[in-house]
């Protein structure tokens, strides 16, 4: 009996250090400016130019603006050659700093090509890899997304392609002047297995485990790297869902997480997308995965849109 109460008492002492440590973490989450706190110069002592992908709208456009103001000179690129150029003329006007622009198709392999060229002589300090693609705003099982092969296609060469070329083609000058950041946007649907949005879902965990694993390769060499998977942002991905508490605006969503750089290879960017993401990872998988949930889920967004088609930040 003696030994029992011994085993109950040391497994009681293991769940009290466990939960007491998470709650030690979490109340740092509270005070990023005294827990995390960043120089005024830190983003340029870092570079000269800071290198978005996917900058057109939504998060991307966000950060451009907000390294922009931090004093950065920026590089954006998307597609879309107008949204670009208005992008880059308000970033020019709001802030003073210069931009350049690179019209890239991120599904073509000549386009990597085409950005190491244009940014060989750049200091690059900052990237944030932001681009990516959701195959369709209605959730829907895998078998049954439109035009499956290139629905496949796309999204690698979006979502996981796209991450390891740039950073193939700006991590080897931030190693030789060992200093740099890399934030590769995830999500916070890659919390769990997420089905419905399975390969979306299973691309971010992609981006999880490839910037934790580049920042434990790259530390030592004085490189920042984050994996930022956000819950709910007001972007055109996300159906331009109304703003609350939980669903933030971009701008409001990067001024939030960059507080965070400092916190760990992976974060959820904000107060409250962190507690939700615990939230979510503390109920059972066979509830987040019952059927009447995955319905009710799917019937939501088609409520709130008639949207089909794939929606992309390129």
């Amino acid at each position: 009996m003696d030994f029992l109460e011994l085993i109950l008492t040391l497994l009681g002492a293991a769940v009290l250090v466990y939960y007491g440590g998470k709650l030690v973490l979490f109340s740092r989450m509270l005070f990023p400016q005294w827990c995390f706190p960043l120089s005024k110069t830190f983003f340029t002592s870092m570079g000269e130019w800071a290198v978005v992908t996917g900058a057109s709208e939504g998060i991307g456009r966000a950060y451009a603006f907000a390294l922009a103001e931090r004093g950065m000179d920026v590089v954006i690129m998307s597609r879309t050659k107008a949204t670009l150029e208005e992008v880059a003329k308000e970033i020019g006007a709001t802030t003073g700093q210069r931009v350049k622009v690179i019209v890239a198709d991120f599904s073509e392999e000549e386009a990597f090509r085409e950005i190491e060229e244009e940014m060989k002589h750049l200091n690059v300090g900052v990237l944030v890899n932001n681009v990516g693609v959701l195959p369709s705003f209605i959730p829907c099982k895998f078998l049954e997304s439109e035009g499956l092969d290139k629905t496949i296609t796309k999204l690698i060469n979006c979502n996981v392609k796209t991450l390891c070329k740039m950073c193939k083609i700006i991590l080897p000058g931030m190693e030789n002047r060992r200093k740099g950041v890399i934030i590769n946007v995830a999500s916070g649907i890659a919390s769990f297995p997420f089905p419905l949005y399975t390969l979306y879902a299973a691309s971010k965990i992609f981006v999880e485990r490839f910037s934790q694993g580049l920042q434990a390769e790259y530390k030592g060499r004085g490189i920042l790297i984050q994996a930022v998977a956000p819950f709910g942002v007001s972007t055109r991905m996300a159906g331009f869902q109304q703003t609350n508490t939980v669903t933030l605006l971009p701008e409001e969503f990067v001024q939030k997480s960059l507080q965070y750089l400092r916190a760990g290879d992976k974060i959820h960017g904000s107060l409250c997308h962190t507690l939700l993401a615990w939230l979510l990872q503390s109920i059972p998988l066979k509830i987040l995965h019952a059927e009447f949930v995955l319905q009710g889920l799917q019937n939501y967004v088609k409520k709130k849109t008639g949207q089909k088609e794939s929606v992309s930040d390129l």
